[in-house]
């Protein structure tokens, strides 16, 4: 019995090592915003267009059918954002919206949906303020997703946040 026991453990290790390696030899791709656009596509900025100080009326909309780079589905990912809290409580945050800029979808007309990106954090993550701009590394997907504040062109299963450092 100890012996099996010993051989499963020493497999275990050796497994565990071949995966160490395989995921540092293959790091998170790091994308920005950009990279989130199809290179054809001309897209309206939002937060450009925003005028703060007149009705909604004013406000551009996004736009509902900006594309999204199906390339980068599955990929494994580093994206620095902002956080826009959607599941939660006051010590951890389950589920958020990613956006590009601060305010986003909260003081602003949404950014298009190809710039906004859903994650959700098994156990969630602290988030000290939502003023700071934050790195979210995980697997992106291009599955939409809706809710109240905004439509989304790309969702992230997130295994990692960061403070974003220039």
């Amino acid at each position: 019995m100890t012996f099996f026991k010993t051989a499963f453990q020493y497999i275990a290790a050796i497994s565990l090592l071949f995966i160490s390696v395989a995921s540092y030899a293959n790091p998170p791709k790091e994308i920005f915003w950009e990279d989130l656009i199809p290179k054809n596509h001309v897209q309206i900025d939002t937060q450009a267009q925003a005028n703060h100080e007149g009705s909604d009326q004013n406000w551009v909309q996004p736009d509902l059918d900006a594309p999204v780079v199906k390339a980068l589905d599955g990929q494994s990912v580093s994206l620095p954002g902002f956080v826009v809290p959607l599941e939660g409580d006051s010590e951890v945050i389950t589920e958020f919206l990613l956006v590009p800029y601060f305010g986003a979808c909260i003081h602003v007309p949404p950014p298009p949906p190809n710039q906004i990106v859903h994650v959700t954090i098994k156990g969630g993550v602290p988030i000290d303020s939502l003023y700071d701009a934050i790195v979210v590394t995980g697997i992106i997907s291009t599955e939409t997703w809706s809710g109240e504040i905004a439509q989304v062109g790309y969702t992230m299963k997130a295994v990692g946040v960061a403070p974003f450092e220039l």
